[in-house]
């Protein structure tokens, strides 16, 4: 359940899971000294506890730097990259809460409704940090009691000293943004099999750089990057339900297991198969 998976440098360990005591919760604890994370998002929030090293990412037009005690911490939707700050790397533990988890602990501190947004993507908080790595270690050693006990501590904690009333983001004119929803919704559709940029801008009836200045707007990517990001989204749930790597990719537009691993890895932080191993040795632990 807790195998570390390795990468070609010995440095480099990644390993990227879930516990059934910690629902609407990822998990992920490495160390990394030469990967790198190209410019992605999460649809969760990102709460990482920096252990050793130094961690630094691009963030809503900034270079930042996380170092050893520190915590990184990034919002749903939002475009960030990740890579070693100094050249020893860094490693850290990560829990990645679903949007509904953080609102329901903000209910349940009368902290209001609508998103949490973080006050600043890094924060000293040495507790905080502590009580992150402790939920990896209840987790790891299945005390599902502590690990549900520590994780709802450390979510309080972020709530209560860390995060805000999110602003929302701003959205182009009307009519751009319905070009660029349709467009999604068109890429959605297409996933293996997608259209150029002039089609897809003919077919939500827009002209090409007005689509993708609105979708980039909406989205944070371009439509070629953002769809990349939704295949290997929808690879890791075609995993996660026993669909081997292969077929995986296949199914949802990549040439083969190859170039699935490839956007996987600078993505989830893990390759597929290790991915898909460490989720059948949770399930396995399900009533």
């Amino acid at each position: 359940m807790t195998a570390a998976v390795r990468g070609s440098n010995s440095q480099e360990r990644a390993h990227y899971w879930t516990h059934p005591a910690l629902p609407e919760v990822d998990l992920l604890d490495a160390s990394y000294v030469r990967h790198s994370f190209g410019k992605h998002t999460h649809a969760t929030y990102v709460i990482a506890a920096i252990t050793t090293g130094v961690e630094a990412f691009h963030y809503r037009g900034r270079l930042e730097v996380a170092g050893a005690g520190s915590l990184a911490l990034v919002d749903p939707d939002t475009l960030h990259t990740g890579q070693a700050g100094d050249p020893g790397g860094w490693s850290y533990q990560v829990v990645y809460p679903s949007v509904e988890r953080m609102s329901a602990v903000a209910a349940d501190l009368g902290a209001g409704s609508g998103t949490l947004g973080f006050n600043s993507p890094v924060a000293v908080d040495e507790e905080l940090n502590q009580l992150v790595q402790r939920v990896h270690r209840a987790a790891g050693q299945n005390q599902v009691l502590a690990a549900s006990t520590l994780l709802e501590l450390a979510l309080a904690r972020v709530v209560r000293g860390h995060a805000r009333g999110r602003s929302p983001d701003r959205q182009p004119p009307a009519d751009g943004l319905r070009a660029a929803q349709q467009a999604r919704d068109l890429l959605v559709a297409r996933i293996a099999d997608p259209p150029t940029l002039d089609e897809l801008a003919a077919a939500v009836q827009a002209r090409p750089f007005p689509l993708l200045r609105a979708f980039r707007s909406v989205y944070g990517l371009p439509p070629h990057a953002w769809l990349t990001q939704h295949r290997v989204g929808s690879a890791r749930r075609l995993l996660d339900a026993g669909t081997m790597p292969a077929e995986a990719a296949v199914t949802v537009g990549f040439v083969d297991q190859a170039h699935l691993t490839r956007h996987f890895r600078r993505i989830v932080g893990v390759p597929p198969g290790a991915y898909q191993r460490a989720r059948r040795n949770v399930q396995a632990l399900e009533p």
